[in-house]
């Protein structure tokens, strides 16, 4: 009897079912004072006051998440004019560094790589372009930072440019062009005087504002195939030891950094490489390409391939195909790393089948927890420098942040993106970055082909102290042997 009153009771979150339940709670607690029953009154205050910390927890949590999951649109950061297919954040300046562009072909778009500042002023993130560098007829598809140095994929290459702050007066010479040009003037998204008016403040933040110098420093050529050839990803080792690519070609090619004098390259996959991610240590490289095949490398050597869908009979061998793949630190774990991987549909049908984001051991390789992450196609995956946040992008242009822990779902905007988005980057641990989150637990940044760079901040969840619980339970438990020793005389 008491469990079908316990089972049906703990459906009750809402708070009109909960006024119900308290109306039922205390016919059952005056009926046991007047039979005696002690225990059964017991039974009742006690599941009276669970009942009530339940549903006070999910109308927080409710609130919570629908002010951060639904349609609608993020905060727009700055728009290019051009497609943007990469995004990162340089942890000591806070410095937001995109790119993209139109190609090779006569369309009239051009490619460059854009610096933008970013703040935080009465609460309120606005980003500033500081400088424009343009990239003639390449276009910037993937990116990688080390310190000063970005190693950008263009083309068949892996260029590398290094870019420095100088005072305003220092920089207003714009520099010698070599096949690149700089455009130093800093301005403001939205202010006057771009249109022709108010042109003295335009020039006052010229004289005020740091100027950024962009160089080359560098090329290897990183694909080469015969046909179309396109660096797909680039990665810098945590030690910035070491710089990796991915091509089309399926080849995995290794430099020594900064001197980069080629370590080693292999052919990774028959088809062209989706992904790509380095250890800690250094010691095994992930690779994810179009052939369904997620490998991991030491050095040129396969040690193990990856299957994420063993204990799920449900998934045939070709439904489904790898698509990203990134390390991660467990905070407050030093000896634990993460690997967490995401895959999609081989095939789209009229109902599409869900994606999952897969959860493995670093170390070991074996898959720990596998969760689907809605019907839309995952067009790219980015980890948060603590390992605490996952952040999706979709095809439809929506953007998720989930829980690394558990793989829940904590923020999402649906088709926020006009089209697919292409990149996203979390706000590093570092000062700078820290003093621009606010009351923020995590931002992060997402770029797509609609030009658009756009915030996502998740609020601080609200949460009690704990002595303000053990506080609340104690008064509880007085009140509770107050009221019966008052319904019972004798009962202490």
């Amino acid at each position: 009897m008491l469990e079908n009153h316990f089972s049906s009771l703990t459906q009750m979150h809402s708070y009109k079912k909960f006024v119900h339940c308290a109306h039922y709670i205390y016919y059952r607690i005056t009926n046991s004072c007047m039979d005696n029953n002690i225990e059964l009154c017991i039974y009742f205050f006690i599941y009276f006051f669970v009942e009530l910390s339940v549903t006070i927890s999910n109308l927080l949590s409710d609130q919570s998440s629908q002010s951060s999951m639904g349609k609608r649109r993020a905060p727009e950061l700055y728009r290019a004019p051009f497609p943007l297919y990469t995004v990162r954040i340089e942890p000591r300046t806070g410095l937001i560094i995109t790119a993209g562009g139109g190609g090779a072909s006569k369309t009239g778009i051009k490619n460059g790589m854009h610096f933008l500042s970013l703040e935080l002023v009465g609460g309120v993130h606005s980003a500033t372009l500081l400088h424009t560098h343009e990239t003639d007829t390449r276009a910037t598809m993937c990116m990688s930072l080390a310190g000063d140095v970005i190693a950008a994929g263009q083309d068949a290459n892996c260029t590398l440019m290094r870019f420095s702050q100088q005072a305003a007066k220092q920089a207003k010479k714009p520099a010698a062009k070599d096949g690149a040009g700089d455009k130093g003037a800093a301005r403001k998204r939205g202010r006057k005087g771009q249109n022709g008016d108010g042109g003295g403040d335009v020039a006052q933040m010229k004289e005020d504002s740091p100027q950024l110098v962009v160089e080359d420093v560098g090329a290897v050529q990183a694909d080469l195939s015969p046909q179309d050839p396109c660096v797909k990803c680039v990665r810098f080792s945590g030690d910035l030891k070491l710089l990796l690519s991915g091509g089309a070609d399926g080849y995995v090619r290794v430099w020594e950094f900064p001197s980069l004098k080629e370590k080693f390259s292999f052919r990774a996959h028959k088809d062209e490489l989706e992904d790509i991610d380095i250890s800690p240590d250094n010691k095994h490289i992930v690779t994810v390409g179009r052939d369904f095949e997620c490998s991991v490398w030491s050095g040129d050597q396969l040690a193990v391939g990856l299957c994420w869908h063993e204990n799920m009979p449900q998934i045939t061998e070709k439904m489904y195909r790898y698509k990203s793949c990134r390390f991660a630190k467990v905070e407050d774990k030093k000896d634990t790393l993460r690997l967490y991987t995401v895959q999609i549909p081989h095939k789209r049908d009229r109902k599409p089948p869900p994606c999952y984001i897969t959860k493995w051991d670093g170390w070991a390789f074996l898959p720990l927890l596998t969760k689907p992450c809605g019907n839309e196609v995952i067009s790219c995956l980015a980890a948060s420098d603590s390992g605490t946040f996952l952040g999706l992008g979709t095809v439809t242009g929506s953007v998720a942040v989930y829980i690394a822990f558990s793989l829940q779902k904590l923020y999402y905007i649906q088709e926020t993106h006009g089209i697919v988005v292409t990149d996203l980057t979390f706000l590093p641990d570092a000062p700078k970055s820290k003093a621009l989150k606010g009351n923020n637990e995590v931002v992060m940044l997402s770029v797509a082909v609609d030009s658009r760079c756009q915030m996502h901040a998740v609020s601080n969840r609200r949460s009690f102290p704990l002595w303000l619980v053990l506080f609340f339970c104690g008064l509880m438990v007085v009140g509770v042997i107050l009221l019966l020793q008052s319904l019972f005389p004798g009962f202490i």
